[in-house]
């Protein structure tokens, strides 16, 4: 390798980000559910997932996204264009593809 080739740092692993919180909301869903395509509209328990799967989510949302919603807030509409409104309604937004708290 010669000196003077610029070096790159890999790309970082971990979930693609997006500006578009539906479709962030989405890839979580693909991710847990192993599925190749989520609809925005997708219901979460009619994709295949359960109450426990769901806990899994939630805890991506949280890690991946910073928002923390609870098992109820799911339940309401358990879809990723649901999900959003929900954040939303919260006073969330989407920030550099990462949803983020606005309080």
């Amino acid at each position: 390798m010669s000196l003077d080739m610029p070096v790159t740092a890999p790309a970082a692993a971990g979930p693609a980000r997006t500006a578009d919180p539906v479709e962030a909301l989405a890839a979580v869903f693909r991710r847990i559910l192993e599925l190749d395509h989520v609809p925005a509209d997708g219901n979460f328990f009619l994709l295949g997932g359960d109450s426990l799967i769901a806990t899994r989510v939630l805890s991506a949302v949280a890690r991946d996204h910073g928002v923390e919603l609870t098992f109820e807030d799911f339940l309401v509409d358990p879809t990723p264009a649901g999900l959003a409104t929900r954040i939303a309604a919260e006073g969330v937004t989407a920030d550099a593809g990462r949803i983020v708290a606005g309080r």
